[in-house]
This record gives C-alpha cells, structure tokens and sequence, in this order.
C-alpha cells in the first residue's frame, strides 16, 4: 500500500511538473526602436519599446524638454519599458577615477525621471563609463562597483525602478565582458532592484554558452537579443537563437526580451523580426 502510495504522488507530481511547463509564461517581446517609430512597431506586433537616457530622462534636458518627452511617452501606442545609455561615457562608474557624488547625483535624476516617466527598467551597459585602466587592481575595481551598486539599486527602489547590469564584449569594455562574471557582481550586490541583463548577443560575440544563462537563475530581470555577425535585427541573417532561448526557459525566465539591433529597413525589418523570433520562442516554450 505504502509503494502503491508512493506511486500516486510521484504519478502526480510528474503531471503538475508537466503541466506548469506547458504552461509556462512565454517571455514578452519588445524592441529598442524609438519613439519616432511607435506606430509601426505597434503595427508589427510589438507592445513595448524600448529608448535611450539620452534622448528621454538625461540631467541635461530642460525640465520644458522632459515634460515634452513625458507627453510623447503618454501618447505613444507602445509602452516605454526601458531605457538605455544609462551613463554618459565622461562620468565614470568604475576604476580609480570614479566621483561617486556626481554618480549618484546623476543617477537620483535619470532614475527620479524614470520613475515619474513609467520607465520600470535602465539598461546599465555604459562600456565607456565602466572601462578601467590597463592594469588597474580587477579585484578592487570589482569590489568597488559592488559597493556603488548598491547605493545605486536603493535610489532605484526609491523610484520603483530596476537596474539590469548587462554583459558587455571585449570590443566595448574591458570590464565585465560576460554573463557569468555580471551575475558574480549582481549577486554580491543582492537588491532586487540592481538584476541581471542576459545579452544574448554578446555571449555569442564573446563564445558564451548558453548554461551560463541557466546558472544564473533568478538572478535575471531582463534579456536583450541581436544577431551575432552584424547586429542585426532576429531574421536578417537567419540567426538560431532556440539554444539560448532553451536556456532562459531552464532558468524558468519569462520576463522581457528586448530586441536591440542594428536596423536598416525598418519597414521590413521590424516587423519580420517579431515573427521570427515569436516563432522561436513558440517553438521552444
């Protein structure tokens, strides 16, 4: 009786296994396009878009111009979830030239606008800001971005607003330059409001597998996608993304991922790569 038993919730726990996979939230797709391009993201199947600090929450806009960012962003037809360019590369983030008080200024004013603006997402790739000299202590450097990291996730809690710590390659940085030694840093910062970006297209520029996504586990808030020789937008040049994807649903990820590619014939381009890579996502969750 008692195997027979056992039996029962092992039969049943493998039916609820099962079940919750099938089920299994599908990751919601968006684009780094602009707003200038609203209409026809929407139009291609997209609700999110994704745009820059620079262009819509920097310090440097006139408050004039930030009210007229605002409307834009009311009236737009996609929602503005993130935004990128987090730093501007004269204002350091690592290394020994950092001025944490101008940092942190800087950033209560992206993030305050962030807040005020929607935007529940700020893409923390800044290759230039987070570059360090040649030579310099990779310890210390690291032990000192975990500590600014953590002053910047409570200025983001503040606003409810989440940074995403994205993985850079070696032709843009010379800190960070993988997703495993991001999630190392995300993890010592522990705040749930400074997560881990998965850039896709840099793991594979830089020869990442995709277990690493799997490893880091829930430590992801966010994804970002391009094709690997051009950056180009998901079917350009016919990229397979179903490994890494594969992983993401491993790591039980069924958050955002944000396309962010180079684009060339938006017309075409766009909307063909929301097809392609849904069909993917589809084909794997």
């Amino acid at each position: 009786m008692r195997f027979k038993n056992l039996l029962i919730i092992a039969f049943t726990l493998l039916l609820v296994y099962s079940f919750t996979l099938k089920n299994m939230q599908k990751p919601q797709l968006g684009i780094s396009a602009g707003l200038d391009r609203d209409s026809l993201v929407y139009a291609s199947g997209f609700r999110m878009l994704g745009e820059s600090v620079r262009k819509m929450l920097a310090p440097s806009l006139t408050g004039e111009q930030f009210e007229q960012n605002l409307s834009l962003i009311k009236a737009a037809k996609c929602k503005v979830m993130m935004c990128n360019l987090f730093f501007p590369g004269t204002l350091k983030i690592a290394g020994p030239d950092v001025d944490e008080k101008k940092v942190l200024a800087y950033a209560d004013s992206v993030l305050n606008r962030a807040g005020q603006a929607g935007v529940k997402i700020i893409v923390l790739g800044s290759g230039g800001s987070r570059n360090i000299p040649e030579g310099y202590d990779l310890q210390k450097a690291e032990t000192s971005f975990v500590n600014l990291a953590k002053k910047l996730g409570a200025i983001a809690k503040k606003y409810n607003v989440t940074i995403v710590l994205e993985n850079l390659e070696t032709t843009e940085t010379n800190f960070i330059t993988s997703l495993k030694s991001a999630a190392s840093i995300v993890k010592r910062v522990n705040d749930p409001n400074f997560r881990l970006n998965a850039d896709i297209f840099h793991m594979m520029r830089e020869g990442e597998l995709p277990n690493e996504i799997v490893a880091a586990g829930k430590l992801l808030a966010f994804c970002e996608i391009a094709e690997k020789e051009k950056r180009t937008l998901p079917g350009v040049m016919g990229d397979d993304f179903k490994p890494y994807l594969s992983a993401l649903k491993k790591a039980n990820y069924s958050g955002y991922i944000f396309i962010e590619g180079n684009i060339g014939n938006a017309e075409v381009e766009i909307p063909k790569a929301f097809n392609y890579l849904t069909k993917q996502i589809d084909e794997v969750y």
